[in-house]
């Protein structure tokens, strides 16, 4: 079903300015006409405008920013993430979901999207508000041939692959917060959650788990305490599609994650620290009972992260309590 309608919108957008007849719909899908007048009331429900006319058939006259499964599928120019696309208006967690579908066998490559989320988490099992209409809330299913110990590596990828987009689709210029959030001006935009489901020398699969902040106002973070959080809106001063931004963003991670299997690790690594958050700057790291002060230096080939005490020595740190502000800018 979603196949043959995803067929009949691309059909209808190659003739944008043309009526197309039901009889020329019909035998392009081989499909009765009477499954195409069904089918386009499906996709007035989905928000697009579509009109009709007797002895000249039907065009689309607008496209709708609105997000469902069809939405999001039409214009994306991915080969396969995204291929399968469940949306949901409303679900605990997309994140969860991910995981019951996973486990039920779903593909590579699957991704869940939700319009609100009811117990959206993020990393250390901490709350993410997930306001209906307002943010990307989505979860990805992928089953990579890696080890265990390399899939941090893919939160890093996930990371540039959405600094990527958001580049293309507005005028920010994010940074990238190790391990896994995307800042703009110092404020936290997205977050990013990787789990995985293995075996001691195999991956089953990996859900990872994406939330932007995309056209919240001010109004919706003021119960937020610690760092005040932004939205694209915020700091771009418009709104924004959330619909194209998720299609450009699965593009982006797909052509990374291909690229991440062909060469491995070392080129994600390289553009990772071109937008890394601090790069260079003072921090102050907390580990093992300790609180000392270092430069970050990048990341390691693992995904670790590489910083310099002051005696100028390097530290690996694959789990460490990090404070930004302390140590200057």
């Amino acid at each position: 079903m979603e196949s043959t309608r995803r067929k009949l919108i691309d059909f209808l957008s190659k003739h944008p300015d043309d009526f197309v007849s039901g009889q020329a719909l019909s035998e392009h899908l081989r499909i009765t006409r009477s499954a195409i007048w069904k089918h386009m009331k499906e996709l007035e429900k989905d928000g697009y405008i579509i009109e009709s006319a007797p002895r000249k058939g039907y065009r689309i006259l607008e496209f709708p920013d609105k997000l469902s499964a069809n939405t999001i599928q039409w214009g994306l120019t991915t080969k396969w993430l995204g291929t399968h696309v469940i949306f949901e208006e409303s679900t605990s967690s997309t994140q969860n979901m991910a995981h019951r579908l996973a486990q039920e066998g779903a593909g590579h490559g699957t991704v869940i999207v939700a319009d609100e989320q009811l117990k959206g988490r993020g990393r250390l099992n901490r709350s993410w508000d997930s306001k209906k209409g307002d943010g990307i809330w989505m979860s990805l299913i992928l089953r990579p041939e890696i080890g265990p110990q390399q899939a941090p590596q893919l939160t890093l990828l996930c990371a540039v692959a959405i600094v990527k987009a958001l580049e293309q689709n507005t005028i920010i210029h994010p940074k990238i917060k190790w391990p896994n959030d995307i800042f703009v001006n110092d404020k936290k935009l997205a977050g990013i959650l990787t789990e995985m489901q293995a075996e001691q020398d195999q991956i089953q699969y990996i859900v990872q788990g994406i939330g932007i902040n995309v056209n919240q106002g001010d109004a919706d973070f003021q119960a937020i305490k610690g760092n005040h959080p932004t939205s694209l809106m915020l700091e771009t001063g418009k709104k924004v599609n959330r619909r194209l931004l998720i299609q450009q963003i699965l593009k982006q991670l797909e052509d990374l994650y291909e690229l991440y299997m062909r060469e491995g690790f070392s080129p994600v690594k390289q553009m990772w620290e071109e937008k890394a958050y601090k790069l260079g700057k003072s921090i102050t790291v907390k580990a093992k009972n300790e609180e000392w002060s270092a430069v970050l230096k990048g990341i390691h080939h693992d995904g670790a992260l590489i910083v310099t005490d002051e005696k100028g020595q390097d530290h690996i740190l694959y789990s460490a309590e990090i404070d930004w502000k302390k140590g200057g800018s």
